[in-house]
């Protein structure tokens, strides 16, 4: 008997039947621009061994014009037909099964000859695109065409048409983008018509026993978005087209809406994919915020979906499946929804990876192998870096000892796990106290150790952490001063009137702690939704509320500062840093830069701006709290060196560059996988 009886069904598709109901969702990841054939196949592989239902690749661009950016992966030549059937071969070696995603950015491709509908630039690019004639149309749809029967003959099991999220499609589909007034603009029947002809003129392309995929916008979370009858109607027009599945797509790019950040709900859009339910004859998808077996599970009982995709989940654990039909649930890596690794790395160009599985998309270069020799190892900090070393070298068959002073493993995940919206990471606190449970691995919490306690091991890691750093402030030793760590860690009494000092990440999450009144809105996705604005799309185009963002009033009155003269939160995440920016924005809070801090006394906080020390000011507060960066924790590192004993030292110990989890996680598991 299974906990998971609907996730694991089986979904018959006619000419195929798939295991689960489970779709790996499409990631742009980088790896196909690398050319390494050998690695694209084995991240694929790697994912279709844990026994996931159907595989979707990331984007690949029907054309030149249509890359989300210049040289962006795609089939255009035999010779990446035959590097395609690399991947393909390895996936169904694996019993796995692959479909192509074709994506056309349109106005969305960072490039001088994008094109689109009409010509209206998009906020997230510079390029204004060009309006397609006719001609052009039938070439994009061509185009589009010409990619699903290169994928068939690379040998993929199917292709997903991109007509979500606000791409070429979806830019056709919309008056927010498409102001044409001929055959391709205007009435929704016209609008729809690039959509139809793309899959109707595949299907005929690639005959019956090819899954075809249309990724259709439930809701557009933009001004001038489809009604949902318009949403009702192109996915019944899609399925008489010949479309195998339809598969959900929530906002555009360019939303001011978060739609797979952490702080959104989980499961949170599944409400929209379950008002098409009944519509249409053939299976629909439901995405976004889908991390568990359990949500998924719930998310099909409840009928809102005939299957789920769990995307960013397969980077942060390739055995979701496998562990679920194992009945090991608490074994799966949990993805946190951080970006940090994943959304952060693709849009800076980097490769993409996961901060809680750095082997995710480097499952050739990062190899972690049973050792020759097993060690002895000393890991002293139950962080994330600490945690991180001990669970891969215990894995690879070493014997570890890990001591932690406090009462509990965490180290600062256990501050931000009481940050609303950071819920997700008592999930990974939760799991990393499972994979302690290993026999290599003797855990020693309430253990401060000492330099003459680690002489006898083969290996001494410090993974210490940081200390905050102490600001040379008049005034900061005063009893209305605090520091992060008493508020968050400590939970010490906070004022109606703060002022924070400090605007990095740190500062961004006391403040978001200091003015939630009550449970997180995360955790009650009415509140949410009415915080962000987000209506119902059969009654508002789009699903914007008619009356906006409803957020709840501040639990208090913060003041957010730093003495860089730069917008404040600039340097926070670049796909989430705008989510933290708008919800203290929501709250009311003032963000000041370029202060310098003069004094603090029992009014409150003294400051001026610039070098010329102008306008000063008092910021009227109860509560100072400093959030003014950190320092490595290295008492223990120099004790030992100065007994002979050097030690590896990792994660904040090492460098104290805010409280960087993606690094400490990575650095960890990368020493333990060489040891």
């Amino acid at each position: 008997m299974t906990s998971y009886p609907h996730l694991l069904a089986p979904l018959d598709l006619g000419h195929i039947t798939l295991p689960n109901r489970v779709l790996m969702g499409s990631m742009h990841t980088g790896l196909e621009e690398t050319k390494d054939w050998n690695r694209v196949a084995e991240f694929y592989a790697t994912r279709a061994r844990g026994g996931v239902g159907l595989i979707v690749t990331g984007g690949m661009a029907p054309n030149a014009e249509g890359g989300v950016f210049p040289g962006a992966a795609g089939l255009f030549t035999d010779e990446d037909i035959a590097n395609h059937r690399v991947v393909t071969t390895a996936v169904h070696k694996a019993q796995g099964r692959i479909a192509m995603q074709i994506l056309h950015a349109g106005r969305y491709a960072y490039s001088p000859n994008c094109v689109s509908a009409s010509p209206i630039k998009s906020p997230i690019s510079p390029f204004p695109p060009k309006e397609l004639d006719e001609d052009g149309i039938e070439k994009q749809i061509n185009d589009i065409v010409t990619a699903a029967t290169r994928a068939q003959e690379a040998g993929y099991d199917g292709a997903e048409i991109m007509g979500s999220e606000g791409y070429f499609i979806n830019q056709f589909l919309v008056r927010h983008t498409n102001k044409r007034e001929d055959r391709w603009g205007g009435s929704y029947e016209n609008r729809m018509r690039l959509a139809i002809e793309v899959v109707k003129r595949a299907r005929a392309a690639v005959g019956a026993d090819f899954i075809l995929i249309y990724r259709l916008s439930m809701i557009d979370l933009v001004p001038d978005g489809s009604t949902f009858d318009e949403v009702i109607e192109l996915a019944q027009a899609v399925e008489r087209a010949g479309a195998t599945l339809i598969n959900t797509g929530i906002g555009w790019h360019e939303a001011r809406i978060p739609t797979i950040a952490t702080s959104v709900p989980r499961a949170a859009f599944a409400w929209v994919t379950q008002k098409l339910m009944g519509k249409v004859g053939i299976p629909v998808i439901t995405s976004n915020r889908i991390n568990t077996p359990g949500v998924a599970e719930n998310v099909l009982a409840s009928g809102a979906a005939d299957m789920v995709s769990m995307a960013r989940p397969f980077l942060a654990d390739p055995d979701i499946i496998a562990k679920a039909v194992a009945g090991k649930p608490d074994t799966i890596a949990p993805c946190i929804a951080c970006n940090q690794a994943c959304l952060d790395h693709t849009f800076s160009g980097k490769m993409t990876s996961c901060l809680v599985n750095p082997q995710a998309c480097h499952e050739t270069t990062l190899r972690i192998t049973p050792a020759d020799t097993p060690k002895t190892i000393a890991i002293i900090g139950a962080g994330p870096a600490g945690l991180s070393t001990a669970m891969t070298a215990a894995h690879r068959g070493h014997h570890v000892t890990l001591y932690e002073r406090a009462n509990e493993i965490g180290g600062q995940l256990n501050m931000a796990r009481v940050i609303p919206g950071k819920e997700e990471f008592n999930g990974l606190v939760h799991w990393y106290a499972t994979m302690m449970q290993h026999p290599n691995i003797s855990l020693k919490l309430g253990t401060e150790a000492k330099a003459a306690d680690l002489t006898g091991y083969d290996e001494v890691i410090i993974a210490t952490g940081v200390i905050p750093r102490a600001p040379d402030i008049p005034g900061s030793d005063l009893p209305n001063v605090l520091s992060y760590i008493d508020v968050l860690r400590h939970n010490a009494p906070v004022g109606a009137r703060v002022a924070i000092i400090g605007a990095g990440g740190i500062g961004f999450d006391v403040a978001e702690f200091l003015v939630q009144a009550g449970d997180s809105p995360t955790e009650n996705l009415d509140e949410w939704k009415a915080e962000w604005g987000i209506g119902d799309p059969s009654k508002t185009p789009g699903g914007l509320a008619a009356n906006g963002p409803q957020p709840e009033p501040p639990a208090r009155a913060v003041t957010l500062l730093q003495r860089k003269p730069e917008r404040v939160g600039k340097r926070l995440g670049k796909t989430t840093g705008w989510i933290h920016r708008a919800t203290l924005k929501m709250k009311e809070v003032t963000m000041l830069s370029g202060v310098n801090y003069e004094r603090i006394d029992a009014r409150g906080l003294h400051i001026s701006f610039g070098e010329a020390l102008e306008n000063p000011q008092i910021i009227a507060a109860d509560s100072i709290v400093l959030c003014a960066g950190q320092l490595p924790q290295r008492t223990l590192a120099e004790a030992l060196m100065g007994i002979g004993i050097t030690p590896h030292i990792i994660g904040g110990a090492d460098v104290a560059a805010e409280l960087d989890a993606k690094r400490a996680i990575d650095q960890g598991t990368r020493l333990a996988a060489e040891l």
